[in-house]
């Protein structure tokens, strides 16, 4: 089989990974890739985004199976563009992936499928959404409608806060076309739980509950990123939870797509805040693999390629549910210096042979000079996973081969999975 995987992050290389530990003999390409895709197949100098270069790969390539891994190319069409072709993808179409690429029309779907989802309102001119938020009870939050690379959500103590904000993105072209049409969210507090479930509109195969790690520092505390680490399974996500999101999330959401003509036929994400009555509230939904929960959940399936070969070209027909994790898995992010804001790059990285049997090591923003010499080249570097028996034993991998990987200003938190090992009593929080 020949397989193709867009995009060229961390979650692009566990899909290359896992791909491979499923298919040995498979042979793999990505467009773009990184240098950790490399070790695996073969880059192609195709960004993500070139839908029409894409489509000329997979024909020429005789590609069996295209994975589409960010949410941008799905929004911008590829998997549309590869079916009108008859090559078999697995992503949602564009009509589908506005599920995440506009927080509007996902908050419209909710409303009409009866979703549970934080009280809200959409406004593309700035008059009326100071208005509204003067109205509106502390904190609130302000989100830009499309899509922002995960950083488009600002949390908002006080109403002067949040209209600062929402003049930002309206007024002043903060996060640019992203932020020209804003949600105004209500504050829940909670819990945050990642679910992901593999579907082809009208099956579904729930994937183990993740919770990723967004602020920057430890203790959840400083600005929101791309994601800082997350680890599986969660403990608080019981059966009868993840029945409960199936029923009253998932499958009223993708009839209410159906019935808007987007048949839905890849990975649904739905970031969820559990509620003081324990009620699963929707605060987004993403159209693809999240990142990093990816890197977490990924190396604790085997065998889930199939799942995605079986959706991509039809007749798939899962004899359970759900998938159970076969271990703990805690990935913890190391970020460049200076991250989100402002990250210095350039920074040469040494990542030892000698790591931890149980290890893997994600490429995110690498890239590797002419004379082999490995360097940051984004935000979010590289993407530690541990696995273990336990969220603990994982973590402890995860934190003792961050400390050998070395580069200058290198950045991470090391309290990834801290809730579940404080509910498990089995020992403390890294520090």
């Amino acid at each position: 089989m020949r397989i193709l995987v867009v995009g060229g992050g961390g979650r692009e290389h566990a899909l290359c990974w896992a791909l491979k530990r499923d298919a040995p003999d498979a042979t793999v390409f990505a467009a773009p890739g990184n240098p950790g895709t490399a070790q695996l197949g073969t880059n192609l100098s195709i960004d993500a985004v070139e839908v029409g270069k894409v489509v000329e790969a997979v024909k020429e390539l005789r590609i069996d199976l295209t994975v589409v891994g960010p949410e941008a190319p799905l929004a911008a069409g590829l998997a549309d563009a590869l079916r009108a072709t008859g090559r078999p993808v697995f992503g949602p179409d564009r009509a589908a992936a506005r599920i995440e690429s506009s927080k509007a029309f996902a908050k419209e779907v909710m409303q009409r499928a009866g979703v549970p989802t934080p009280a809200s309102r959409t406004f593309d001119t700035l008059a009326p959404a100071i208005g509204y938020i003067h109205r509106h009870a502390e904190p609130l939050v302000v989100k830009a409608s499309g899509l922002a690379g995960g950083k488009g959500a600002v949390v908002c103590v006080t109403r002067d806060e949040a209209a600062r904000t929402a003049r930002a993105m309206l007024a002043e072209g903060a996060f640019g076309e992203a932020g020209r049409e804003i949600v105004v969210e209500q504050f829940l507090e909670g819990e945050e739980l990642s679910i992901l479930a593999l579907t082809d509109g009208e099956r579904i195969l729930l994937l183990p509950a993740a919770q990723d790690h967004k602020r920057l520092s430890e203790g959840d505390a400083g600005p929101n990123t791309g994601g800082m680490g997350a680890y599986c399974p969660v403990s608080i996500a019981t059966p009868a939870l993840l029945e409960r999101v199936r029923r009253e999330v998932l499958e009223p959401t993708l009839r209410e797509l159906a019935v808007r003509g987007a048949q839905y036929a890849g990975v649904l994400y739905a970031g969820l805040m559990l509620g003081a009555d324990g009620t699963p509230h929707v605060l987004e939904f993403n159209c693809r693999f999240g990142d990093p929960e990816t890197q977490a959940l990924l190396p604790a399936l085997p065998g889930v390629t199939r799942h995605l070969v079986e959706i991509a070209t039809g007749g798939w027909r899962p004899e359970r549910t759900t998938l159970d994790a076969t271990r703990a898995a805690v990935t913890t992010v190391l970020a460049a210096p200076g991250y989100p804001d402002t990250p210095e790059l350039g920074a040469a990285i040494i990542v030892p042979r000698d790591v931890e049997p149980g290890t893997l090591v994600f490429h995110a923003g690498t890239y590797r000079d002419p004379d082999g010499t490995l360097r940051v080249h984004g935000g979010r570097v590289l993407g530690v996973t541990g696995l273990g028996d336990t969220v603990w034993e994982a973590a402890r991998r995860s934190a003792a081969a961050c400390e050998l990987i070395a580069y200058q200003g290198k950045t991470y938190r090391r309290d990834i999975g801290w809730r579940e090992i404080r509910r498990s009593g089995a020992g403390a929080a890294r520090g």
